[in-house]
């Protein structure tokens, strides 16, 4: 089998509906990463709270089409791509990607949900759709960090209404999937990497850490799965993929600047996101 996962792996992912990958990059990789984030001023600005029931908050920055910049390079890096299509089954498309806020002591909590709960409005036919989040920080019961119910993309696509500002999975069928499913959280080191199925259940509590918790997530669709109506995510286009050691050649160039800019705080320069 061509690409990153084994074929044990990706036979786990089908019938788990999520796989696992623990150091998928590494430290220097995830150290640009984090570096260029905390000082991009153009994607924090661009970010937006969204309140969970209970009126806290979690902040998220999201774009549509990945450019040449560090994120472009982890979305577009072959590591993440060619694993998904193994997982998927065929040539896949970026869908989106979003960077995961969650501060120290407010950070909200995600409600229950299935991303297909959301992008089967958008005109997907399929749910041939996943998920790779990328631990930029340390993940952990206490900040706040993912959990999914296991083997729950089986069940199919469950009905979603609003809770809070959130959309979330219908109450009863969640909690009856509770008492049938296990339960796994995905606490995490940086650089570990969740692929997750599109009608996986999951959610996340709230951080009542001193410690933040960020994820980059980056989203994929199906060729074949192309939306059949416009949306404010992309219909198919072919994604330019880019070798893993891109990374870090872009990421050592965005962390000079970053550098510069912490260096300099009254300098009025930002890093910038890049075209996304």
């Amino acid at each position: 089998m061509n690409g990153p996962l084994t074929r044990e792996q990706v036979e786990q992912f089908k019938r788990e509906g999520y796989l696992i990958c623990r150091q998928y990059f590494d430290a220097e990789e995830m150290r640009l990463l984090l570096t260029t984030a905390k000082a991009d001023h153009n994607m924090l600005s661009h970010g937006f709270g969204v309140k969970d029931t209970a009126g806290r908050q979690s902040k998220l920055s999201l774009w549509n089409h990945p450019g040449d910049d560090i994120y472009g390079m982890f979305a577009r890096g072959r590591r993440i791509v060619e694993g998904m299509e193994q997982l998927l089954g065929g040539e896949v498309y970026h869908y989106h990607s979003k960077m995961m806020l969650k501060e120290p002591k407010v950070g909200g909590a995600w409600e229950w949900h299935q991303d297909y709960g959301y992008w089967y409005s958008n005109g997907c036919l399929l749910p041939d759709m996943a998920s790779a989040l990328i631990a930029v920080d340390r993940a952990t019961k206490e900040n706040g960090c993912l959990q999914l119910l296991k083997g729950s993309h089986r069940m199919g696509r469950i009905e979603h209404g609003r809770f809070g500002e959130q959309t979330g999975a219908d109450p009863e069928r969640v909690n009856a999937a509770m008492k049938r499913f296990e339960l796994v959280y995905f606490e995490a080191e940086p650089g570990d990497v969740l692929f997750f199925h599109g009608n996986t259940l999951h959610s996340s509590a709230p951080n009542t850490s001193p410690n933040p918790r960020w994820s980059l997530i980056c989203c994929y669709n199906t060729k074949e799965n192309d939306p059949y109506k416009e949306s404010h995510h992309p219909s198919y286009t072919p994604l330019n993929k880019v070798g893993d050691e891109m990374i870090k050649k872009v990421g050592a160039k965005a962390s000079a600047v970053a550098d510069e800019v912490f260096l300099k705080p009254k300098d009025d320069r930002t890093t910038g996101a890049g075209k996304r």
